[in-house]
This record gives structure tokens, sequence and C-alpha cells, in this order.
């Protein structure tokens, strides 16, 4: 151990495992932002911290864990000429419960506030727990086995877990708080979500889709999104002042005698 403390290449490793975490941690954080916009306002924010602490718990538990996730990568049984293993199924699964999950929030959010109200209960606390429980188990299966093809010690797998946790952990308030004010933002993470989860399907099925174009993808259109954001602000700024010199000047006198 003390080996590790003192070898730059243990940090070096530690960074970059760290910052891989990060990044890849951007679908559980979306993920988190929209699942518990269905809980009541002040059930949230423990709602995204209890997930967050449980995708710790998983990963730390895989990576202690390392022999049955090795094995994990060996072929069950072949399909169309092609391997399939425990971790595609996990993938494929997981990919079709985002895409399942994700269409039905966007089928909520299309729907409208009345059919929503009368249609769609409050989701319970422990019911979002259970989805964030099983999306948990894909993103972090995903996420250790990168972790494994990158640095050989335990030690390091799970400090690099630890930190990227505790970034998500700061991160999410202010991204769920942002995803809540602005239903466009949420639209487009459900999208997101569709993406992903597209994505963990191809995967499963032996067609890897490079990190970084989804990253580029979602990166571009959150840009674009945020400049529409400026534009309605700024719009609104201006027609405010017309607008209510518009209603002072309909507005019937009243009587003062």
């Amino acid at each position: 151990m003390l080996d590790l403390l003192t070898s730059p290449e243990a940090w070096i490793a530690l960074a970059t495992l760290s910052a891989l975490e990060i990044v890849l941690g951007v679908d559980n954080i979306i993920f988190l932002s929209v699942i518990a916009s269905r809980l009541p306002e002040h059930q949230r924010p423990r709602a995204r911290r209890l997930g967050l602490l449980l995708a710790m718990g998983l990963r730390i538990l895989l990576l202690l864990t390392i022999t049955w996730i090795m094995g994990m990568t060996r072929p069950l049984f072949t399909l169309f000429n092609d391997p399939v293993t425990t971790r595609d199924l996990i993938l494929i699964v997981g990919g079709l419960f985002l895409l399942a999950k994700s269409t039905m929030e966007v089928h909520a959010q299309l729907e409208g506030p009345e059919v929503d109200e009368s249609s769609v209960a409050t989701a319970s606390f422990a019911a979002v727990l259970v989805q964030i429980g099983l999306i948990d188990l894909v993103f972090s299966v995903d996420s250790v086995v990168t972790a494994i093809g990158l640095v050989k010690q335990v030690e390091i797998m799970i400090a690099a877990v630890v930190i990227s946790i505790g970034v998500m952990m700061v991160a999410a308030e202010p991204v769920g708080a942002f995803v809540d004010k602005h239903p466009t933002i949420k639209m487009l993470a459900l999208s997101f979500l569709l993406l992903i989860g597209m994505a963990l399907m191809a995967e499963g099925l032996g067609l890897h889709i490079p990190k970084g174009y989804i990253y580029f993808a979602m990166a571009f259109s959150f840009g674009v999104e945020m400049l529409n954001l400026r534009v309605r602000r700024r719009r609104r700024r201006v027609e405010a002042p017309v607008q209510l010199k518009r209603h002072l000047s309909e507005s019937p006198p009243t009587d003062t005698q």
C-alpha cells in the first residue's frame, strides 16, 4: 500500500481513472435527475444521495469480486455466430429498461399535466430506489469492466470510484434542480437516456459505439439548448415592458370622483 502512495505511476493512474469514472458517471446523474423528479420535492435530494451511495457500494462490491467480473466476459453461448457473455446480457436488459423507462417519461411529459395527474401516480420512494438500483447495476458493470482494463491495482480502482461518486454527489443537486426548473432540459435529458439505452443494447449485441461520439452529441445538443434558453430569456426581458405598457393602455380608467 505504501508503494502505491509513493508511486507517481499510481497517482497518474488514479487521476486518469477518476476522470474517466466522472465522465462515465454523466449517465448516472442524468438518470437520477429524471427519475428523482417523480418524487415529492422534499424527497428528491435524499433519493439522489442514496442512489449515488448505492452506485458506489455496487461498484466497490464488484471490484472486490474481480474474479467473478472477469468471468462475466467469458462466452455463455453463441447467437448468430457471435459469443454472448453475462456482461452482454446485463447491458441488453439495462438498455431495454432505459428505453422503456425513458419512453414512458416522455409520454407523461407530452400528455400534459391534466393527464399526468390523473393517470400517473406519484412514484413511491422505495420504487424509485429500486429503479435506481437496477440501472446502477448496469452502469456499474460497464464502469468496472472499463476500470479493470485500465488499472491492475484494486486499491486504485476503489479510490477512483469513491472520488468520482463524491464529485457526482456535488454535481447531482444543481443538475437535478436545473432539470426540474426547465421542462425542455428534462426532455433533452430523456432523449439522452434513449440514446444511452440504444448504445447499451448495441454494446451488448457486439456493436461497439465509441463513447466519445455519444458524449459529443450530448454536449452539442446541450449547448444548442442553452443558447435557446438564453434567447428566450432575452426575448422575455424585451417583451415584458411592451406587454406591461399594452396592459396599462387597455385598462379602463378608474373613477376618482
